[in-house]
């Protein structure tokens, strides 16, 4: 007799994806972007290197012995875009050379799975019709509540005005 097993991928439940989301919102830093990482410490040496090899290689059609070591050991650090785990000659490069360095020196450089934001969120309190915000003023809040209808979220600390109201409703 054969058994038969039979594996089955399986997502985790929306609940599991959407905390892990808004932990990761919670803890995301404002990041700076330098496109002078670690990884090409030089970049016009670089390309200059490069360039005069390009053209040795036209001058000598069988190749130049005097290539460079596209893939020399570096210092790589976490936060570079284009860190990857092969360190093999036959892995390609990513062409992007980003290096995030935090917002606020005091804080840690993000790691690989960290998210991160470069600009700030716009100010939705005030209105601002160039990015399309009408603002809060004027709208209409629950002062019970704790959540973003609730006054004191939606008005951003500004105060606002109660107004009371009677309603007057048949009883059955």
């Amino acid at each position: 007799s054969c058994t038969v097993k039979t594996c089955w991928m399986r997502l985790p439940s929306l609940r599991v994806v959407s905390d892990n989301i808004k932990d990761s919102f919670d803890g995301a830093s404002r990041v700076l972007v330098s496109n002078t990482g670690s990884v090409r410490s030089d970049n016009n040496n670089h390309h200059s290197h490069l360039h005069n090899n390009n053209r040795a290689r036209l001058n000598n059609p069988a190749g130049s012995n005097s290539r460079p070591n596209r893939f020399a050991k570096s210092n790589k650090n976490a936060n570079d875009i284009n860190t990857n785990r092969h360190n093999g000659p036959r892995h390609k490069k990513s062409r992007y050379n980003f290096h995030l360095k935090p917002y606020d020196p005091t804080h840690k450089p993000p790691g690989p799975k960290d998210l991160v934001y470069l600009e700030s969120s716009p100010n939705f309190c005030d209105p601002d019709p160039s990015l399309g915000i009408q603002g809060t003023r004027g709208r209409q809040c629950n002062d019970t509540s704790i959540g973003v209808d609730g006054c004191d979220l939606m008005c951003c600390g500004r105060g606002y005005r109660t107004q009371e109201v009677q309603v007057m409703e048949r009883c059955f």
